[in-house]
């Protein structure tokens, strides 16, 4: 079990003021989404540090730009960063990863791996393991008890009846077919 990655942890620690109360439930939501990703598809050390850098931004604009439409600002928060940290050629595929993380069908058989597992990874966690894509129910609660909820799946759910009371013709703007 991924238990310490020291690149999503700094990601993490660098916008804790922007997540506030909510740090916990979010470091271990991507934790969570980050283990699921890992069983259903290791990788080598690369991907590992590329996973870190997607799953610390993939829902990140919701606290930082605050909104709901999240996509747009998460996308650009990892661009930075990957910039930043001389990682541009990593670009195109965490930007797909965040991008397509809420689609509901699969990914067209075309596109990178890396995009469809982390679709499934973040549905696993999102459906509170109801959705499993051939993981066991077993090592799901074991990932789920070793980073508990912490209250992020309420405050998802906070969000989206403020966007729902707010936009009731685009409740879900980050959802894609």
């Amino acid at each position: 079990m991924l238990t310490s990655l020291p690149t999503l942890d700094a990601l993490l620690h660098a916008h804790a003021p922007h997540l506030g109360g909510d740090a916990a439930g979010y470091r271990h939501h991507a934790y969570r989404v980050a283990n699921f990703y890992w069983l259903l598809a290791p990788g080598d050390a690369e991907a590992l540090e590329k996973l870190c850098i997607a799953v610390a931004f993939h829902d990140l604009g919701i606290w930082t730009a605050r909104t709901f439409d999240y996509l747009p600002p998460s996308r650009l928060l990892a661009r930075n960063h990957l910039q930043a940290i001389g990682r541009p050629e990593w670009q195109e595929d965490v930007d797909a990863m965040i991008d397509h993380h809420h689609r509901i069908r699969r990914m067209p058989t075309d596109t990178h791996a890396s995009v469809e597992t982390f679709r499934r990874a973040d549905w696993i966690d999102v459906s509170n393991g109801a959705l499993r894509f051939g993981l066991s129910r077993d090592v799901v609660h074991e990932v789920r008890v070793r980073f508990p909820d912490a209250g992020f799946h309420r405050r998802l759910l906070q969000f989206t009846l403020q966007r729902l009371y707010r936009h009731p013709f685009s409740p879900l703007p980050m959802m894609r077919w």
